[in-house]
């Protein structure tokens, strides 16, 4: 869903997607109407007597629960920053911290694949959260109300350190259960990091994403039968489909190591162009009959734009006589030079949402590169035999992979 910017920390854009904006308030509410069955829960756990009586008069349960579901997102951000500000030390960019339907993602540019690095920004945020409930920990001890029957410093006193305790338990519990392993979660990344100690970096995320798949499907299940727990079923489906997502990606990235994009590309001679003057009619009367849905535009010989199935159907039938193809194209080329790696087109297709990529040299047109050159010689990798040594092997300098660090 969209999101939008709420501020920076560290120079990092902090966003909120629209999905979080349903889900505090839900929080806020679950927390109030909880309310006494938290604070029997933190006497119980810390042998203090804060007394429920307090906090559930009129709408004080709901506003403690909306202060206490603040205070556990600006956890969930400072966690992520935990992640991003030890990712910068090792020369990675963020992109953005979001808060979402399910706790909060640092998306970093790349993942290192030195293993130590990925476990010290693994680890960096459940170490955050750790400090962060030991802090409120400290400070409910010492606040009003902690011991006292009635509470000192009445119902506020007895409000804020109600908070103050929450607030230590569930980041606690958020450190401890980011270090499960459910690869892509905070455990599922330190234990990836352990094992390419002795593995390539793609063998290990297989093997992580596994056992994330695995750890997903244990969650579900106790979702369903612990009373249909739609949360955390929910996050038992995103762990699967990330785990998944993650390994396809690097074990792509493995088959396509060393891969140029001149290795894959149809080269300039056998890319079937059309003139700029054409009509839109003619055009998918050749899109019909050759079976191809994007063309490089050129006139007198030089490349000036990219035409696709989608530009063509965006004129009525009965126009499409009278529009030239120069009329619906896309001007603003996506290229790409014949020395880059192949991997790299991939990300960057994927990244535009576009099929294909103008090859040029320089000044000069050499060839196009779609999304089926890619995928053929992804196949190709995959028949001759040659992906399974490569995930086997373990290069001597890691190149680092595009994608998201996350944090449930």
């Amino acid at each position: 869903m969209r999101s939008f910017r709420i501020g920076s920390a560290f120079g990092i854009p902090l966003k909120l997607d629209l999905t979080f904006l349903l889900v505090l308030p839900l929080f806020a509410y679950l927390i109030g109407a909880q309310v006494g069955f938290y604070v029997e829960q933190l006497n119980g756990l810390f042998g203090t007597s804060l007394d429920a009586a307090a906090l559930t008069g009129g709408s004080v349960p709901f506003v403690v629960g909306t202060v206490a579901a603040v205070g556990l997102f600006v956890g969930v951000v400072l966690h992520e920053l935990g992640h991003s500000l030890v990712a910068m030390r090792y020369g990675v960019d963020i992109d953005s911290i979001t808060l979402w339907l399910f706790g909060g993602v640092a998306r970093l540019t790349e993942m290192p694949e030195d293993w130590k690095q990925e476990l010290y920004i693994a680890i960096a945020g459940p170490a955050v959260s750790i400090v962060l409930g030991v802090a409120c920990y400290a400070a409910f001890l010492a606040a009003p109300g902690v011991l006292a029957v009635g509470g000192g410093g009445g119902t506020a006193g007895v409000a804020a350190t109600f908070v103050l305790g929450y607030l230590a338990l569930v980041n606690v519990l958020l450190a401890g259960f980011n270090l499960l392993p459910g690869f892509p979660m905070d455990g599922g990344r330190v234990l990836r990091a352990l094992l390419a100690r002795t593995r390539s970096y793609a063998r290990a995320t297989q093997i992580a994403a596994e056992v994330g798949k695995g750890f997903a499907i244990l969650l579900g299940i106790v979702g369903l039968l612990g009373g249909l727990n739609i949360f955390l079923v929910g996050i038992a489906f995103f762990i699967y489909i990330g785990a998944s997502s993650e390994a396809q990606q690097t074990i792509t990235r493995a088959a396509f190591e060393g891969v140029l994009v001149r290795d894959v590309m149809t080269p300039r001679e056998r890319v079937d162009t059309v003139d700029a003057d054409a009509s839109v009619a003619a055009l998918l009367d050749r899109m019909f009959r050759e079976r191809h849905t994007g063309y490089p535009v050129v006139r007198n010989g030089a490349v000036v734009g990219l035409v696709t199935l989608q530009d063509a159907e965006a004129v009525k039938e009965v126009e499409r006589d009278a529009y030239r193809v120069e009329e619906v194209m896309t001007a603003d080329l996506l290229t790409i030079a014949p020395e880059a790696d192949a991997m790299d087109a991939l990300t960057r297709m994927q990244q535009e949402g576009v099929g294909r990529l103008v090859v040029m040299d320089g000044e000069e047109f050499v060839g196009l590169l779609t999304r089926s050159d890619l995928m053929t010689a992804l196949d190709i990798i995959r028949s001759s035999g040659q992906l399974d040594e490569r995930i086997r092997r373990r290069p001597e300098v890691n190149t680092g992979a595009s994608r998201p660090e996350e944090s449930p």
